[in-house]
């Protein structure tokens, strides 16, 4: 916890941006009959019955120090969308940083063993190498910046949506107005607060 927090409070540094990556799924819900809108003294209806169409997977990286985001939808979750996530951030993202500071939680794909799953391992050892990785804890994925971002994202989008390129349009849109606002993340929660309002976590000294 104590090195996620740590990394937070670093100063802004454009050739090491610190990016943290969160990612989500989305179930695919289309109308079976179209929405009645409000009308004076009438509210807007919509039928409980839905059609499932699949689910999709986003991964969201986002800069809190620039206020910038970015999504990127797949049809899985698997080490190999992962890694080609990676793969945009390093190459088409941040191209011209030295290195790029990665938060992320602990989940199984979020390794850079999953690089070597997807790609040559010359290739693999090259994108490995511009990452700096920190996990957050063990049930401290709250600690990960992009999860704000996610719920920023998840407020905004339709209850129902029923197919992936639609859903895509609303992701587009909402990351364009977010990017155009420059929203940054505020974060005040630091070490020594950690060693004060989560002592219980910390180990007894005897004296």
């Amino acid at each position: 916890m104590e090195d996620v927090l740590d990394v937070y409070h670093r100063p802004y540094d454009p050739e090491r941006p610190l990016i943290c990556l969160d990612e989500t799924s989305r179930q695919l819900l289309a109308e079976t009959r179209a929405p009645l809108p409000a009308a004076p003294a009438r509210l807007a209806r919509h039928d409980p019955e839905y059609a499932r169409g699949g689910v999709v997977n986003l991964f969201l990286v986002s800069e809190p120090l620039r206020g910038r985001r970015q999504v990127r939808l797949s049809a899985r979750r698997t080490r190999i969308d992962w890694a080609h996530c990676i793969k945009d951030l390093v190459d088409v993202q941040y191209p011209q940083a030295t290195g790029i500071v990665l938060v992320m939680d602990q989940l199984n794909t979020h390794s850079p063993a999953s690089l070597y799953e997807a790609f040559a391992p010359e290739e693999a050892k090259r994108l490995a190498d511009r990452l700096e990785i920190h996990h957050t804890p063990k049930h401290g994925s709250w600690l990960n910046m992009a999860e704000i971002e996610l719920s920023a994202l998840g407020r905004d989008l339709p209850d129902r949506v029923g197919d992936r390129a639609t859903l895509e349009r609303h992701v587009q849109a909402w990351q364009h107005r977010r990017n155009a606002a420059a929203t940054r993340a505020d974060w005040q929660f630091t070490t020594k607060d950690a060693r004060i309002k989560l002592r219980k976590l910390y180990p007894t000294m005897d004296q």
